[in-house]
């Protein structure tokens, strides 16, 4: 199945489709999805991107991530990406939304319009290993010093949004 990926403009209203790899080799702004899932203790639940993904292989990040198909929500896409990523159902709230542009050493870039969603669950995943290496649970103030030590560890997305994830989460 060819993936395609909403093309929007900076109000998030559609202007119209592109396949995924074509709207990344261009950089055009398109519509995306993050989930940050939350144990009872408040650890945020990682992924690392499997190794062979199209970019960021390898990297930690949050706990899924990707894009609404055309007709889809953004909700019901996070609850069904997190599924095929993470083997996890749990409730989402929309937190907010972020736009931003990553270039990659492979030439790729990813210019999304980024809407973050949270969950609570202490369900242990059971990862996709086509999409997901590993996961683990971290403390978020243990995350952000190891953002600053290791930034290469992490994707652009994560690094980008966590400020704003973590205002959220307290407002909350």
């Amino acid at each position: 199945m060819i993936e395609e990926v909403i093309l929007v403009d900076k109000n998030d209203r559609p202007t119209g489709q592109m396949e995924k790899m074509e709207a990344h080799e261009k950089g055009l702004l398109h519509r995306a999805f993050s989930v940050f899932i939350f144990n009872s203790k408040g650890e945020l639940l990682l992924q690392q991107r499997a190794v062979n993904k199209y970019h960021s292989g390898g990297l930690w990040t949050n706990t899924c991530c990707s894009h609404p198909r055309f007709g889809e929500d953004n909700e019901g896409a996070a609850k069904r990406r997190l599924q095929e990523e993470m083997g996890m159902d749990c409730d989402l709230t929309y937190g907010f939304n972020f736009t931003y542009k990553a270039e990659f050493a492979d030439g790729l870039i990813e210019h999304e319009l980024d809407h973050v969603f949270f969950g609570t669950s202490d369900e242990l995943p059971t990862i996709n290993f086509n999409e997901v290496e590993s996961y683990k649970y971290i403390d978020l103030k243990v995350l952000e010093e190891d953002i600053k030590t290791n930034p290469d560890l992490y994707t652009p997305w994560l690094k980008i949004c966590l400020k704003s994830v973590l205002e959220a989460i307290k407002t909350n």
